[in-house]
């Protein structure tokens, strides 16, 4: 598949699309000019409502209201009857028909309802046509821009937690670009990644957490580069069933975004500000005992008085930051415009990190005719942080790493501006405030996300959809660690210089016709063709034995590595939905894939989608019976789909490659210990799904429940070959996954009058993981030192490892005093599945009440049940070679046995600990008012917290963390990582 030509295909079809809409809408621009304008108002307040959409049938013909709820548009239509609809998000839609005629200036006003439970929510899935969340088979969720603006959030990712049944949502790390995780009904991958399919505006993004720099495991999600304040909605697709149409990169799940656009009317400034503190929630509990054994000898006892310091006290400080936010929107009839620029700083709880983000964007929609529209964004962000290394995944040094590993009886201060080394000969470590001080790591990252759009409607009925998306990143990273200093491998210095740059095209084309075959049978046609490019560029550059002045690599001893890869998708899908009677809906679709990183093999991939729903509710008796005075409405729906996962497949997997290599300056290669494979293919997943959606009493509550099961073939693992063969490993296609999993989400007005609205969210969603058919049995991961593997019958990611010596009746077998691991006959040690970090279950309770017409409160608590964490920080901080933590205190008084402490190092079993958490996620209260010098402007004061509280059982600093960042295989490892601040926030919002 030659990327050349997917480049000429794409500008030339570009370039056809935009002649022939220009010459056909020279053309069919003709016929009447009515104007038609009007108020829309809330139907329960009576208050005008802005933003409103408001769209003639089967038409690129609209408007939207203004800030006082009055709308206008021109619309050039021939005479006769005509449906109008207006729709908001969080309100039903309402259609109203129009007869036009001789009068050319019509007006037609409408009251519409709050859709207080959302189950007549608009939605885009996948194609070009919106279609109302009643008429769909499977669940989608979906999060307004209201939803967000009270988060605080930094990342669209970190704001979604929480508000999504079925997703768990997890920050990994409390530096200040976060590095959040997002799983959609469970992993189903062990090599690829895990997150979903992230979709602006109909641009596929980059969302790849690449480490360039070794931080300990820590890895900005580049979901970080995307400002949350300029989001309208986002629409969550978790399961096959949805996402088929998709395709090969939909088996994590697909995450729609849209941003906001302007509307017309004057122009409206929107101007906001905050200003946050964030600080350590809780620390770990040091050893203060003031005496130290003397020698590690366990018969002897002798000590020595010594003076404790607790490192934290200068590695955590309280850290402040700011948010700015201006954007202006507005418009006329045919043209509307939307513009922002943001400005965000945060400073880390660690001393000396920080991270900033600035950015702006624009949105451009045109009417060209009165079927032909036309819409291009471009959003450009560049952010800068200054790292400090912690955790100790890879590497020896980091701040964290060198607190845990430390004898804390040593000062750490620097004596005649040298630093003393902190930690024992027999594992040295880097002295923490050496680290802060004098390290130099930094990241910054350049990205320009852009698209265009053209939505035609040339015939009654047809629409046709072209975007063309395009996202660069330039990610480059820098570190510097000099001369002279206390990690032990880089004493003599220490230089590196990483850049990733990534391209990304696609271009997708859709097509979609509904018509009224009969008064009982409708359709909706689609058909779709999408072209994607991806290229990355990759360099690393590191260097060692630099020179006493500069900190680039050319100071020293360099080492070199590059990477350059193409990865090219085309695909196309046809789907076809009919209606019957207004209440029965069904639907097929099937998507056929290709891509350069497929085995020759299996070049082509197809994926199939199936599901129905009946609106009960909408039969004849119900609607004549008194049940609809309970019972609102009634939906069941039921769906099958397929979809596929390439991001586990490399560019060059298929292929047994050869490593350029210069020897004795001569070029030559050798041949790679990984052994291609022809017939690589995704993974391949399979979904079944039922649930239902019901309201009751007039809509004030509203329940959803799902019920999946999802079945992944074709894993890829990579396994060990025998030294006969020439190579070492290979990928192959063997494994399977199971998510059975259930959602239950439950939203309910309590109290609704004209003075007090409160509105209550709830969410459970459960998940079982189960992994089989892994070659041996066992698949063990590196990002956690091997002490967490893929084990048959177990969920993916369990901690397999070294557990206690019991006797026969389940007490503890002791050796002189000590605990023992447990060893099989021959005397090796066993291993057995020893903990779980998947939770049982997870939920959220929200919380919003409205009084009268200025004050707003909001709260959320988040849960996650059953998982358990593998605390390796207290396992090191509590032998007795290092001590620092307070576990360690026991054998120091002698309540315990000199040597507990190292014999419990080698007994993983004891360092499980359970992570179960109830957090205060949000909370915000928020006053808003209308003084007279913005005129018919408004402000909005807000005060807002993060993280205020956790309710659990962990020794550790936070369950939440994980330090193998967005690993999809190793969760739940907690190795000095660091912690999830809490945060104050105070913001001022003004609009007019």
């Amino acid at each position: 598949m030659n990327e050349n030509l997917l480049g000429r295909t794409a500008r030339g079809s570009l370039l056809l699309l935009i002649f022939f809409f220009l010459f056909y809408g020279k053309v069919s621009a003709q016929g009447g000019a009515y104007v038609i304008k009007g108020f829309v108002k809330d139907a329960r307040t009576g208050q005008p409502l802005p933003g409103v959409s408001v769209k003639v049938g089967n038409t690129t013909i609209g408007g939207s209201t203004n800030g006082n709820g009055a709308y206008e548009f021109t619309a050039g239509l021939s005479g006769g009857k005509y449906q109008i609809t207006f729709s908001f998000l969080g309100y039903s839609p309402k259609t109203q028909s129009i007869e036009l005629g001789s009068e050319k200036t019509i007006t037609l006003n409408a009251n519409i309802d709050e859709d207080l439970v959302r189950l007549n929510e608009v939605v885009v899935t996948g194609t070009s046509v919106a279609t109302s969340r009643k008429t769909l088979g499977n669940a989608i969720s979906t999060v307004s821009s209201k939803d967000l603006e009270n988060s605080n959030a930094t990342s669209i990712d970190q704001a979604l937690s929480g508000k999504v049944a079925g997703a768990q949502i997890s920050q990994n790390s409390g530096n200040p670009a976060g590095g959040i995780s997002v799983r959609l009904r469970g992993s189903s991958t062990i090599v690829g990644t895990g997150d979903p399919l992230y979709i602006i505006d109909g641009v596929i993004v980059n969302n790849n957490s690449t480490e360039l720099l070794d931080l300990g495991g820590y890895a900005q999600n580049r979901l970080v580069d995307i400002n949350p304040n300029d989001i309208d909605r986002i629409e969550i697709i978790k399961g096959a069933a949805a996402a088929a149409i998709y395709g090969s990169r939909a088996s994590n799940g697909v995450v729609q975004i849209f941003t906001k656009k302007g509307k017309e009317g004057k122009p409206v400034v929107n101007v906001s500000s905050n200003f946050k503190v964030s600080e350590v929630r809780k620390t770990l509990d040091i050893n203060t005992y003031p005496f130290r054994y003397n020698t590690t000898t366990l018969t002897d006892l002798s000590q020595t008085a010594v003076q404790r310091y607790d490192y934290q006290d200068d590695i955590f400080r309280r850290a402040y930051g700011n948010e700015n936010n201006v954007s202006v929107s507005g418009g006329s009839n045919g043209t509307q415009y939307y513009l922002s620029g943001n400005y965000l700083y945060n400073q880390g709880i660690i001393d000396n990190s920080d991270f900033s983000r600035g950015g702006a964007k624009v949105r451009l929609d045109q009417t060209i005719t009165n079927w032909l529209k036309i819409s291009a964004g471009a959003n450009y962000s560049i952010s800068s942080s200054h790292e400090i290394p912690n955790g100790g995944l890879n590497e020896a040094y980091g701040a964290l790493t060198g607190f845990i590993f430390a004898n804390n009886y040593i000062n750490p201060e620097p004596v005649n501006g040298v630093y003393p080394s902190t930690s024992p000969s027999v594992a040295p470590r880097t002295n923490p405030l050496e680290a802060i001080n004098r390290f130099d790591f930094q990241q910054r990252t350049s990205r320009f996300i852009g698209n265009f759009q053209a939505t035609a409607t040339p015939v009654k009925g047809l629409t046709l959809n072209y975007v063309l998306g395009y996202d660069n990143a330039t990610q480059i990273g820098t570190g510097y660690i000099p001369v002279g200093n206390t990690t032990p491998t880089y004493n003599t210095g220490f230089s590196k210089r990483a850049d990733l740059t990534t391209f990304m095209v696609n271009n997708d084309f859709t097509a979609s016709y509904q018509t009224k075959i009969t008064d009982w049978l409708e359709s909706t046609s689609g058909i779709g063709a999408t072209a994607q490019n991806e290229k990355r560029y990759q360099t690393g550059l590191s260097a060692t034995q630099l020179g006493l002045v500069g900190q680039t690599v050319n100071n020293g001893v360099v080492v070199g590595t590059e990477l350059r890869s193409t990865i090219n998708v085309m695909g196309a899908y046809v789907q076809q939905t009919f209606g019957l009677w207004d209440k029965v809906y069904l639907t097929a679709a099937l998507r056929n894939d290709v891509s350069s990183v497929f085995g020759r093999d299996d070049r082509s991939q197809f994926y199939k989608k199936f599901s129905g729903s009946y609106v009960l509710s909408n039969e004849k008796f119900w609607q004549d019976s008194k049940i609809r005075n309970i019972i609102s409405s009634l939906k069941l729906r039921a769906s099958y789909g397929e979809s596929g996962n390439l991001t586990a497949l490399g560019a060059f997997d298929q292929y047994t490659n050869y490593v350029p290599v210069n020897s004795g300056g001569l070029p030559s290669v050798y041949s790679s210990t990984l052994l291609g494979n022809s017939s690589i293919k995704p993974e391949r997943q399979e979904e079944f799904e039922i649930g239902t959606d019901i309201s009751f009493f007039k809509e004030r509550i509203g329940f959803e429940f799902s019920y999946y099961r999802k079945n992944v073939t074709d894993l890829l693992n990579l396994i060990n070959l025998t030294p006969s063969t020439g190579f070492t490993t290979e990928f192959v296609n063997i494994g399977t996954m199971t998510n059975r999993g259930l959602e239950i989400m439950l939203r309910g007005v309590p109290i609704l009058n004209e003075k007090v609205k409160w509105n209550v969210v709830a969410i459970y969603s459960r998940n079982k993981n189960v992994v089989d058919n892994i070659p041996g049995g066992l698949l063990t991961f590196p990002g956690g030192f091997s002490q967490v593997a893929a084990v048959n019958g177990y969920p993916i990611g369990a901690f397999y490892s070294t557990y206690f010596a019991r006797n026969a009746d389940g007490s503890l077998a002791l050796l002189n005093g000590l605990p023992q691991t447990a060893k099989a006959a021959n005397g090796s040690t066993l291993r057995k599945v020893i903990g779980d970090p998947n939770p049982d279950w997870t939920g959220s309770l929200i919380n919003e009440v409205n009084v009268g017409k200025h004050f707003s409160f909001r709260a959320q608590v988040d849960a996650s049940i059953g998982a358990d964490v593998f605390n390796f920080t207290k396992r090191v901080g509590d032998r007795d070679l290092y001590g620092g933590l307070k576990g360690y205190e026991a054998e120091l008084r002698g309540e315990v046995p000199k040597g507990t402490s190292a014999a419990l190092f080698s007994i993983f079993e004891n360092w499980i600990e359970d992570g179960s958490y109830v957090k205060l996620r949000e909370v915000s209260a928020s006053y808003d008012f209308k003084p007279k010098f913005l005129k018919n402007g408004s402000m909005r004061f807000s005060v807002a917290g993060r993280n205020l509280f956790s309710i659990d059982n962990y020794s550790g600093y936070d369950p939440e963390i994980n330090s193998a960042g967005q690993s999809t295989a190793v969760r739940g490892f907690d190795f000095v990582e660091v912690p999830i601040p809490r945060q104050i926030i105070v913001g001022l919002n003004m609009t007019f």
